[in-house]
């Protein structure tokens, strides 16, 4: 009884997509540490991924924040995939498959993953983790728990149209926030008492210009109605044990606004400082079940 009990995890946190504004996670993990609280298992879709795998194998905040500014920049996206153009212009002449279109050459984002995590595995992580996906055939949700981390981030940030899917696993993998942008499930399934989310409402375009404007418009009302329904579900549901982190950005926070990083992340931190006595009282009486069905049983 007792070691089913403790090999629940207390306090899982769930970072969901949210570009550059998901380096918020990094002001959590400072309120979360500094008050004495652990983190025992992490979700991380999207962008947020990429976090969520830094906190697992332990980087601290400067050094996740040294990465975000060293890395997150426009050379990730710049490069242009020629081929996939010219599929999108004429897919008879080139030929058109689902696994190899995408307009963007993905070889700089992989090169950066590969310089920030090597060739770390997933189950090998200090903290568990979990990655998630959409299948594209299906629309599913994919949980991504074992294998080559770097191949798994890379998924998980499959922005359709942008890059090109990955295969994994016999499954051709696009971007996680099609299909829950705040994979909360994914924490209650693995059995969480405690769940901590942080989520993000994606920006609507200011002047759609372009034709990669107009769809990054379409993903942001995509990604947001979902999140809402996602959200509303849960409330539905009324998992008491689920603690919301919604920062509010005043700011205007772009795709590539990485001086905006440390403000981000005070954002994160302040909102994760709110919600603290909540989060305590929560932990307490988690605390106390535990310590309640420990006396019963040894009875």
């Amino acid at each position: 009884m007792k070691g089913v009990l403790e090999d629940r995890p207390v306090v899982t946190l769930v970072i969901g997509s949210g570009s550059v504004k998901c380096a918020a996670a990094i002001g959590v993990v400072k309120a979360l540490s500094e008050a004495g609280i652990g983190i025992d298992r992490l979700v991380g879709c999207s962008g947020g991924a990429l976090f969520a795998a830094g906190i697992a194998l332990g980087f601290d905040a400067r050094k996740l924040t040294d990465i975000t500014l060293r890395t997150w920049t426009r050379k990730l996206t710049s490069k242009r995939n020629h081929m996939g153009v010219l599929r999108l212009l004429a897919p008879k002449l080139f030929g058109f498959k689902p696994d190899s279109f995408g307009l963007r050459d993905d070889a700089p984002m992989l090169a950066a993953f590969r310089d920030v995590f090597g060739q770390q595995r997933i189950e090998d992580t200090a903290i568990p983790l979990h990655i998630t996906a959409t299948d594209f055939m299906n629309g599913e949700l994919v949980d991504i728990t074992r294998g080559d981390l770097v191949q798994a981030l890379r998924a998980s940030v499959s922005l359709p149209l942008a890059f090109r899917p990955v295969k994994l696993d016999g499954r051709l993998l696009v971007d996680g926030y099609m299909s829950d942008p705040l994979p909360i499930s994914v924490a209650m399934k693995s059995g969480s008492r405690v769940i901590v989310a942080v989520g993000f409402d994606t920006p609507f375009q200011e002047n759609i210009r372009s034709a990669g404007r107009f769809a990054a418009q379409l993903s942001a009302i995509l990604a947001n109605n979902l999140q809402k329904s996602r959200l509303a579900f849960q409330s539905a549901a009324h998992h008491s044990e689920l603690i919301l982190i919604l920062p509010e950005f005043k700011q205007r926070v772009r795709l590539f606004d990485t001086e905006k990083v440390p403000y981000i992340i005070e954002e994160g931190e302040q909102a994760t400082l709110q919600q603290l006595p909540y989060l305590r009282a929560l932990l307490d009486a988690d605390r106390r079940r535990v310590e309640h069905r420990h006396a019963l049983a040894a009875a």
